[in-house]
């Protein structure tokens, strides 16, 4: 144990001792939670709108009008033809375009019926799919309208009628920040575990201090837990740090156990340290560290859930992702933070993480080779 006590006393002086990573143990989560929260967002701010209205009635008026009237649908332009409608869109000036026919508001009043095209720019499948479900909502919302106007019903009210009141649990107004804050958050504890942690021990190697240390009688599982313990407090502070900004700066509600989360966090950081210690274990050099780490990294934050749920995938992707550490932490950040969950609710990642954390720490000790 005093061995031990010794390395981690080395290890802190030389973290402080170091003046880029200081400014990274506060400037990453700073920007992290500042920006990408807000950049990562499915929300729809903002949708170009072209019109093409052949009809140019009444109807097709209080039609394109009633888009125009919704804040994020914003009417840019007018045109006569399909094909100059369409170009908006190939030059990405456009998200949708409303093509009303001729003799729309005829076709009405005759038929009962009448057509709109819609022309989506679906470059972005998630996007578009937004949007048509807002143009049907809007279109649907139109004819209830025009029918109890043309029926000359205006103030109808049915004898009898079912009232639905919509609650969404968890997040009311639907604020996409609060969904993505928790995801960032474990972002931010795996870039700061895992990077920092494998960069440390590969430093070691190309300064030469690593044959000193390998000459003394430190034990491997002595040298690892030293490298390891010092990052996972740094990582635990980061994610102090995060959740204070995200609740400050984002009003993100904290409605589980602080404690339960930052024990499942420790626990986590055991599987990720270990791996990045693995990797730093087979490197030789820095630029090696970044290029493994960064290619592990981008498949495990894309596979964790962060964009896209784990339910959602492929058979195939979600066995994968049983090996994947970021996607359980990602679902005990969230569930614990926006769902107030319990230690017995996430039994599951619990021993997921036990096992990964074995197994990766193993991994890193096992491939440590010292020479004397």
């Amino acid at each position: 144990m005093k061995t031990i006590l010794y390395i981690l006393q080395k290890e802190f002086r030389q973290v402080f001792r170091n003046k880029t990573m200081l400014p990274m143990i506060i400037a990453v989560p700073l920007m992290q939670m500042l920006i990408l929260v807000f950049a990562a967002t499915y929300d729809l701010q903002k949708i170009n709108v072209v019109v093409v209205d052949k009809d140019m009635s009444q109807t097709s008026g209080e039609l394109i009008a009633k888009f125009d009237g919704i804040p994020f649908f914003k009417v840019n332009a007018a045109a006569f033809s399909e094909n100059i409608a369409e170009e908006s869109i190939f030059r990405d000036q456009a998200d949708l375009v409303i093509v009303v026919p001729p003799d729309f508001e005829r076709n009405l009043m005759r038929e009962n019926e009448g057509h709109v095209q819609l022309l989506i720019n679906a470059i972005d499948g998630n996007s578009a799919q937004l949007i048509y479900s807002y143009c049907n909502f809007i279109i649907l919302d139109f004819n209830t309208k025009l029918i109890a106007d043309w029926k000359g019903m205006p103030g109808f009210t049915p004898p009898f009628s079912v009232g639905i009141a919509e609650s969404y649990w968890y997040n009311k107004a639907l604020d996409y920040k609060w969904y993505m804050a928790p995801g960032i958050l474990a972002i931010l504890v795996t870039i700061i575990g895992m990077f920092l942690s494998g960069m440390n021990l590969v430093r070691e190697k190309e300064a030469g201090t690593i044959e000193q240390l390998n000459v003394t009688p430190i034990k491997k599982y002595q040298f690892i837990l030293g490298k390891l313990i010092p990052f996972w407090v740094i990582a635990l502070f980061d994610l102090a740090f995060g959740l204070l900004i995200a609740r400050l700066v984002f009003d993100l509600p904290i409605v589980g156990s602080l404690p339960l989360l930052f024990g499942f966090a420790g626990l986590y950081l055991i599987s990720v340290l270990g791996l990045g210690l693995f990797i730093s274990t087979v490197s030789d050099t820095q630029q090696q560290v970044m290029f493994i780490s960064f290619f592990v990294m981008m498949v495990f934050i894309l596979m964790g859930g962060i964009f896209t749920p784990v339910e959602s995938m492929p058979g195939w992707a979600q066995i994968i992702n049983h090996a994947n550490p970021i996607s359980y932490f990602m679902r005990i950040m969230r569930m614990v933070l926006l769902k107030g969950s319990g230690f017995f609710d996430l039994l599951k990642e619990f021993f997921s993480l036990i096992i990964l954390g074995i197994l990766f720490l193993s991994l890193a000790i096992w491939r440590y080779r010292k020479t004397t």
